[in-house]
């Protein structure tokens, strides 16, 4: 009997590989351990027999204790811009002081060159635990489409998408695809070290996309380019905080060099299944278009 331990089970990405251990996976709801710095949020889970725990990457004196008596960690990256190594650190000496036998390891693609601002805090994450001397598991997810929902907010209702991102482009990919490749990855992981890159199947640019959100929504919506810097000042002036906007510009400037494009076979080679089109995904989510 393997035990899993998944962090961040409170999160979207982190009840979503739960329901896919469960329901495609078939692991038992015995053999899953579900942790949250809010216990409270997971009355759901351990009402399906889901063992539930608190810990707090902040608070590292707790976490082994956490993360005993469980073979396999899953650790789903924390939301905590710039101080993510850090706890990303505690949790990886959490695991191996608990004798955990493998890590798994929710990081991005190409974070040793990515132009995201955040790509080396994952690059850092990835060498840590190549350096614990664990057994890994790495998941380099891809860009969810349900970033566009936010992105169409502001661009759908005037017509107008304005992105520096030029003729980059995007391998977007559903997260529920990604919960369910890593759902997979964790019930059945290699015998070797792995990394898997868990993207769409298919590289579009913002152009492309614009015209198929067009299509499926009947509204009239047209891609702008802009500089980042032009960006950056339109982001400031709908009233975006101003720490927030290099964030935003730096995921167009990936965009824009390539970072973001790549096509990996890993979520049908982890599932048997291809990840659904960007078309399909928003013909079934178009209500959510332009909110």
């Amino acid at each position: 009997m393997t035990r899993h331990l998944v962090t961040g089970a409170s999160g979207q990405l982190g009840q979503a590989v739960i329901r896919h251990l469960l329901e495609t996976s078939g692991v038992a709801a015995s053999d899953i351990v579900a942790v949250s710095r809010d216990i409270s949020r997971l009355e759901g889970l351990k009402a399906k027999g889901i063992e539930t725990r608190e810990a707090d990457f902040s608070a590292p004196e707790g976490l082994a204790g956490a993360f005993a008596g469980v073979d396999n960690v899953l650790i789903i990256s924390t939301d905590a811009i710039g101080h993510r190594v850090a706890q990303h650190q505690a949790a990886i000496n959490a695991a191996k002081q608990a004798g955990a036998a493998r890590l798994f390891y929710t990081s991005m693609l190409e974070p040793a060159t990515s132009k995201v601002i955040f790509a080396p805090e994952h690059q850092a994450t990835e060498e840590a635990i190549r350096a614990s001397g664990l057994a890994f598991t790495i998941f380099r997810n891809g860009w969810y489409m349900e970033n566009l929902f936010a992105a169409m907010q502001g661009a759908l209702p005037i017509g107008r998408w304005y992105s520096s991102a030029a003729e980059g482009r995007t391998s977007y990919i559903a997260r529920d695809d990604i919960a369910r490749a890593i759902a997979a990855g964790l019930a059945a992981p290699e015998s070797d070290n792995t990394i898997y890159s868990l993207t769409g199947q298919e590289a579009l640019t913002n152009q492309d996309i614009a015209a198929l959100i067009s299509r499926i929504t009947g509204k009239p919506l047209s891609q702008f380019t802009v500089s980042d810097e032009q960006l950056a000042e339109g982001l400031k002036a709908v009233g975006l905080p101003a720490e927030v906007v290099p964030l935003l510009v730096s995921f167009d400037t990936a965009t824009r060099a390539g970072d973001l494009s790549a096509i990996s076979g890993d979520v049908e080679r982890l599932t048997g299944t291809k990840p659904q089109t960007l078309e399909a995904f928003l013909e079934a989510h178009k209500e959510r278009l332009g909110r």
